[in-house]
């Protein structure tokens, strides 16, 4: 049997309310920090790192250290804190998206460019009852929390013991635990735990088409949409086929590949076309022969992040 790790419901005494200031959310933003929050420190677009903050904690960094009493608690998010080097970062809010750049991997992990998509092709939306295996590390997971809050729920599944403890203990201290069941058992054997509730589900676990007849179970019976990821096209083929053979329509795979574009200052030569004066007329300001101009211009990149995985989409037509 699958055990149930459903997490507690953070909240605040109405009596306190006013004397209290809201509490850091990954699906609400806060404007001080407190402790007990969450904070992503930015040192540069490629040096980040997520801190607990706590009275009388210190964090070292290349910069020097930032302690936790003085520089972190009561300040604004996104203020800009010297360290003890004297050089400086920035302490951001926690999102989604700085979360999956940051967050501490147990498993291979689905980044932006996949979620977004996944997001938008399942038409999650504040409301939204979505059934999810496995849970990994949380990448998706939290960006699927954003978008079903502030009434929606995440019903999840892993099968690896502690990673589910451990999703749990993050969901609560993200305090986005109101908003998620986490549940330890095997989706395939056992399914999710609940029937006829999911707007949409998603499937990212070796083989997927063993658990295509679970998703349908737990799906609402005015359907909704499925989604399986998978690295490996023979599991794609496995899947589609279990999809097809449940009875859902409109199935479809692609892969996504991003490219990002480097943005850089550039000096160009001015030409010279001589003057725009008649011949007749002498000019007193004759352009330089080695004018030039800075302009702004993009360059594709030399490498880019190749296959990630396959994404398959179906609906599950209303009964």
């Amino acid at each position: 049997m699958g055990s149930d790790l459903a997490s507690n419901r953070f909240s605040i005494d109405p009596r306190d309310r006013s004397q209290t200031r809201p509490a850091m959310s990954f699906v609400e933003y806060s404007e001080f920090i407190q402790e007990g929050d969450i904070a992503i420190i930015f040192l540069g677009h490629d040096s980040m790192m997520p801190v607990k903050v706590q009275q009388g904690a210190q964090t070292q960094t290349r910069y020097g250290v930032i302690r936790h009493s003085k520089d972190l608690i009561g300040q604004r998010f996104g203020t800009k804190v010297t360290c003890s080097k004297g050089g400086w970062v920035y302490v951001l809010h926690p999102t989604p998206e700085l979360w999956t750049l940051n967050l501490p991997h147990r498993t291979q992990i689905l980044y932006t460019t996949d979620i977004a998509n996944i997001t938008m092709m399942l038409e999650l939306k504040p409301g939204s009852v979505v059934c999810e295996s496995g849970t990994g590390s949380g990448s998706l997971s939290h960006a699927i929390l954003r978008t079903i809050a502030p009434t929606g729920h995440l019903h999840t599944v892993e099968f690896h013991q502690q990673r589910a403890e451990k999703a749990a203990e993050e969901f609560r201290e993200h305090r986005v635990g109101h908003l998620v069941t986490v549940r330890n058992q095997d989706v395939c054997k056992e399914g999710f735990g609940v029937t006829g509730v999911a707007d949409a589900v998603f499937l990212d676990i070796p083989s997927p088409w063993e658990a295509v007849k679970h998703a349908k179970n737990a799906m609402k019976r005015q359907g909704g949409r499925v989604c399986s990821f998978s690295p490996c096209i023979e599991q794609v083929q496995k899947t589609v086929e279990a999809l097809a053979d449940e009875g859902f329509q409109e199935i479809s795979t692609l892969e996504v590949l991003l490219r990002v574009h480097d943005v850089r200052t550039i000096t160009l030569p001015l030409p010279d076309f001589g003057s725009d004066q008649p011949l007749e007329t002498p000019t007193d300001t004759p352009v330089p022969s080695n004018a030039s101009v800075l302009c702004k211009t993009t360059t594709p990149p030399r490498d880019m992040a190749g296959h990630t995985g396959y994404l398959t989409f179906a609906t599950k037509p209303s009964v």
